[in-house]
């Protein structure tokens, strides 16, 4: 049947050609009868759809004079080539200066490109830590082609956030929105200057808010987006359809480097508390309630006779602090904090970080079943705490661990002279991976003990880069030792 098909449509085609080659004009729509149908638009979707490009037009001509493209440059040492020949007294002599200069680390420039978001008429602009960091040198072109000097007011490397400056007047200024009434599914707009094409727009929506433990920074809380977002997008606005920024464009998930639908941005009002902080504070100053938390596993949901997995645990209380003299106990579960409702540990440490000290607030928790409400002052986090929290960068890097519960000991059957931190989750590409696992227990590090986190931050805060680590852990019914090189 196919071959007969075939033949029939070659010989109609032989005949179209021969007909053309006769100079005879051939009426093709007896081809199109029954196989295609006059494509008709109604004028009311005609309307809606223009409106709907005008209206997306008009808010991306509003906010983009406010975004502009921040290059940096910023000098790097390059080693001179190892050798066994150089230690060679016969070629030291031989190749004399030139052999020493050859060996001296050489100076070259690096250079980076990325946005940024003005947000002041007096020159203040908003961008990523990433952009600008360590920068010799950073040069802002806003969109009329000027170009200015920028100067760094303050940085946030723990939200990877930063505010400079440049010396310029009536400069236009997009309203910063509020992010937390964002839905998913919303129109969003990204503008910035992906691989340095200037004022570069793109459209899509709000694929997911509060992304966590990505590892981009150390307080995440991203909304995901599907708005095309490149390298040099980093530091430029997510726009809502108010032309509102809603979130500051950070980074995207990609194999190849670039876009592949999915995109992050620091939420707005993240981005808000962060610059107000290095503005008029001069630093970022975070609240602080003072606990330990953990997430709510099945099996702790169990346990504790909850009805979900909601909330964060409280897997210990530090002494005098805001929890403590709120009468937060050890076991207590929080499922609201300050009129929000807490998902996971993630959120609640967030939603404390953003807070002003001496902000007051409202808690909702479960204790033994029953829900109480309990009123807390929050105080600013201790120096220890951010440090510990934010600046680790030794083999422990992305490592998190929970005090251990009674409920864990009991579980795991571990005998009273094991005492530690439990290692509760792991950055994926943390230098201890394949070394550490979930579920084990730290008992010492370089032959200290631990027995509390508080015991664990100090301790992992001290330890430098170049430093190997030992570590004497429980797992599987015995103890053992581990070491971890250094970089």
């Amino acid at each position: 049947m196919f071959t007969k098909d075939r033949n029939a449509m070659a010989t109609l085609f032989i005949m179209i050609a021969l007909i053309i080659g006769a100079g005879i004009a051939p009426n093709f729509s007896f081809l199109a009868k029954g196989y295609a149908a006059d494509i008709s638009i109604s004028k009311e979707s005609i309307d809606t759809l223009t409106r709907v490009n005008e209206a997306m037009s008009e808010v991306t001509s509003a906010v983009k004079p406010a975004i502009v493209n921040i290059s940096s440059t910023k000098t790097i040492e390059a080693q001179g080539v190892p050798s066994p020949f150089f230690n060679d007294p016969f070629f030291r002599d031989f190749f004399g200066n030139q052999f020493r200069n050859f060996q001296q680390p050489k100076e070259r420039k690096q250079s980076g490109l990325g946005s940024g978001v003005i947000v002041g008429k007096d020159g203040y602009i908003l961008t990523n830590n990433h952009v600008i960091k360590d920068a010799d040198e950073i040069k802002v072109k806003l969109s009329d082609k000027r170009e200015f000097k920028g100067k760094i007011i303050g940085t946030d490397q723990k939200t990877d956030l930063a505010v400079i400056k440049i010396e310029a007047d009536n400069l236009p200024v997009i309203k910063l929105g509020d992010s937390d009434k964002l839905k998913i599914g919303e129109l969003v707009i990204a503008v910035g200057n992906p691989f340095g094409l200037n004022q570069t727009v793109t459209s899509g929506i709000v694929s997911a808010k509060g992304r966590a433990n990505v590892g981009i920074a150390d307080y995440e809380d991203f909304i995901q987006t599907d708005a095309a977002i490149n390298p040099g997008n980093s530091g430029g606005a997510l726009v809502n359809i108010k032309g509102e920024v809603i979130g500051i464009n950070t980074a995207i998930v990609s194999s190849s480097g670039g876009y592949s639908g999915i995109g992050f941005a620091i939420p707005s009002n993240m981005a808000k508390a962060v610059m107000d902080s290095l503005l008029n504070k001069g630093k970022v100053v975070r609240g602080w309630l003072g606990v330990s938390i953990q997430p709510i596993t099945p099996e702790l949901s169990k346990q504790f006779g909850t009805k979900d997995e909601k909330g964060a645990l409280i897997g210990d209380v530090v002494e005098e602090s805001p929890a403590a003299k709120a009468g937060i106990l050890a076991g207590d579960i929080i499922v609201e904090f300050d009129g929000k409702e807490v998902i996971d540990p993630t959120g609640l440490r967030n939603a404390v970080a953003v807070l002003s000290p001496g902000k007051a607030v409202t808690m909702k928790i479960l204790r033994d079943g029953k829900s109480m409400t309990m009123n807390a002052t929050v105080s600013e986090q201790p120096d220890l705490m951010q440090k510990a929290m934010g600046t680790v960068d030794n083999q422990l890097k992305g490592i998190h661990v929970q005090n251990l519960t009674p409920e864990q000991r009991k579980k795991m059957g571990l005998p009273v002279r094991v005492t530690g931190v439990i290692v509760s989750d792991m950055d994926e590409k943390s230098p201890a991976e394949g070394t550490l696992m979930k579920g084990d227990i730290i008992m010492q590090i370089n032959r200290k003990n631990i027995t509390t986190v508080k015991d664990y931050e100090a301790t992992v805060s001290d330890i430098k880069t170049s430093q190997g680590i030992m570590i004497l852990l429980y797992r599987n019914g015995s103890s053992l030792y581990v070491t971890l090189s250094p970089k």
